[in-house]
């Protein structure tokens, strides 16, 4: 198709998907989900799971092939935006001992679902049809235990500001393992296809990429965001900072750590001032309700849930969903526990790192186009990815129930004396 061509077919379809997105985050609203939940599940039900088996002609139509890299791009503006503020409200706020638990929260939550993920797929690999012809056992094994060692970091960063947690210790505690978590996550990514392409390259560049902007980061991050912020007018801030944001996020993508956490990263090191604040209010509205959306739908209308009609698929499906939350919510809780956090401080850490999200669909998209990751894989763990993240919210709030029932005062009893 040609850009004419494409340009109508973009309009209608960011028109249909901010519509449905509403529909449905109404809908989830009424059962309590908040609404970056019905934006992952709105792509699910306009892709092939749904519309292309009810209307399949509709769903080409509004959906064709060449329109979902546009998709995709025009979703990573909104992204990189929202993580952004979510990076610049992370710094409003400081929690002693925050280091350390949140070192030990990530550490557990990466090994913990690394490790099961890989023995999962050793011991069942002989009887679910999950290998790509060519790839070995081993880097299967190892791409399934980072997948679920993934947290969904840009999805957990939403719904802890739609859920005003921003200022919690939990919520502080979940936002610092997670981007550890999805860092280290990225890295081992890059070292299993580098590992099934037989080049040590990519690995390497992730690798050194990071160090190096961490160290560019340390030593003059605030002092080039402090100068943007010195601009004169709104406007020059404003365009600075975008500029700044989008070279971060190249660098970042480039390297092969994703967009979000250059992004992330350049909302931390910004100044707390009144034109920070400026900036921030005026980026934000239209990337969370316009352009973040479209990042939210895009693998969704990339999935396929036919397949999970094989009982072999679907059993594997049940035990990797299981896998999976013993992994990040039992570990990232028991890490949280031996750290002396409260119980409940700990329960909550452990629901919000559960949440895989989107972050983990790209995690597959990238193993499918490198060819890792079959379509019968690519279905199991997108059941994962939804599952733990559905669940984040009704945890949330029987944590936050059992919490008032625990703290509420016990009526004093009333003897009852015999006639």
């Amino acid at each position: 198709m040609t850009p004419t061509e494409l340009a109508p077919r973009f309009f209608i379809a960011v028109a249909v998907i901010l519509l449905f997105c509403k529909l449905v985050a109404w809908l989830l609203g009424k059962v309590g989900q908040p609404p970056v939940v019905s934006e992952m599940l709105a792509g699910v039900l306009l892709g092939p799971s749904l519309l292309g088996l009810l209307w399949p002609g509709a769903q080409a139509a509004l959906f064709p092939a060449p329109l979902l890299p546009i998709l995709y791009v025009v979703g990573q503006v909104g992204l990189v935006l929202f993580m952004f503020q979510a990076g610049y409200a992370f710094t409003s706020h400081r929690v002693t001992g925050l280091a350390g638990t949140a070192g030990a929260v990530s550490l557990a939550g990466v090994s913990a679902p690394l490790v099961l993920g890989i023995l999962l797929v050793l011991g069942m690999a002989g009887f679910v049809p999950i290998r790509t012809d060519g790839v070995s056992l081993g880097v299967s094994a190892a791409f399934v235990g980072v997948a679920l060692a993934i947290t969904a970091f840009p999805m957990l960063a939403r719904i802890i500001t739609e859920r005003g947690l921003a200022g919690t210790r939990f919520g502080l505690l979940a936002l610092a393992s997670g981007a550890v978590d999805d860092m280290v996550a990225w890295i081992m990514l890059a070292a299993v296809l580098a590992f099934a392409s037989g080049a040590a390259g990519p690995a390497l560049v992730t690798v050194g990429g990071a160090v190096l902007f961490g160290v560019m980061l340390w030593l003059g991050g605030r002092r080039v965001t402090g100068y943007v912020m010195g601009f004169p007018g709104e406007g020059a801030r404003l365009l600075g900072t975008v500029a700044v944001l989008f070279l971060v996020a190249w660098y970042t993508d480039e390297i092969g750590l994703y967009a979000v956490f250059g992004a992330f990263a350049v909302g931390v090191v910004m100044p707390r001032s009144a034109q920070t604040d400026k900036v921030v209010d005026t980026l934000t509205p239209i990337a969370a309700t316009v352009f973040l959306p479209l990042f939210f739908t895009y693998s969704g209308l990339r999935t396929e849930f036919a397949l999970l009609g094989n009982l072999a698929v679907l059993g594997f499906a049940a035990a990797c969903v299981t896998v999976a939350i013993v992994g990040k919510f039992g570990a990232c809780w028991a890490a949280a526990r031996v750290r002396g956090e409260p119980n409940t401080v700990a329960l909550r850490v452990g629901a919000l790192m559960n949440a895989r999200g989107l972050m983990q669909l790209i995690a597959l998209n990238v193993g499918l186009e490198a060819g890792i990751v079959n379509s019968s894989l690519f279905t199991v763990l997108v059941v994962v990815a939804l599952i733990t993240t559905l669940m984040t919210t009704p945890l949330l709030t029987w944590i936050d129930r059992r919490e008032a029932r625990t703290s509420a005062p016990t009526p004093s009893r009333v003897a009852v004396g015999t006639r």
